[in-house]
């Protein structure tokens, strides 16, 4: 809802900043090591956040409990997203893997190859069935979510691909 801004840390500390306030208003502690990734739910719920170490924790914001520690990854995850009606996680890391995890149950409910390289980031469609990665091998690809398979791969770029977001009009 835009009332604060979340930053993670080397030692493992999600600090949540109010806007309005300009000040720390809550530290939320992953147990864990460098924190290299956060998302919101976009329900608000949820943040979770990617770690150095591959794995992702997953926090209730109204009581900055941590609910799920999920294990997957084998290296660093450069990027999360949740999809837009706040069910599913998607991941992806250095381990050149896409994970998809239930949000609520924390279950893993799929994992995805395709990438030559790191997966940099990843980012869903507003459509909550589509979503879209970079790579540090130059590509950037579509992914159906329900059916766990790249459904279109652009080669465009030159070099390594670090961002790619998702939006619905051109100018």
């Amino acid at each position: 809802d835009g009332q604060y801004i979340g930053s993670g840390s080397h030692s493992g500390k999600i600090n949540l900043f109010g806007i309005e306030s300009g000040k720390l208003e809550q530290t939320l502690d992953t147990r864990g090591k460098f924190v290299m990734s956060i998302a919101y739910s976009p329900d608000g719920h949820f943040i979770a956040c990617g770690g150095i170490d591959g794995i992702v924790c997953i926090f209730d914001l109204a009581t900055g409990k941590l609910l799920h520690t999920l294990e997957g990854h084998a290296m660093p995850i450069r990027s999360l997203t949740f999809s837009p009606d706040s069910q599913l996680l998607t991941t992806c890391s250095d381990d050149k893997s896409i994970k998809i995890y239930d949000v609520q149950h924390a279950n893993l409910i799929g994992t995805l190859s395709g990438h030559g390289s790191y997966v940099l980031c990843v980012d869903f469609c507003p459509d909550n069935t589509h979503f879209a990665t970079s790579s540090s091998d130059r590509k950037v690809k579509v992914w159906d979510a329900g059916m766990r398979k790249a459904v279109h791969t652009f080669t465009d770029h030159s070099d390594q691909v670090w961002g790619v977001s998702n939006f619905s009009t051109l100018l």
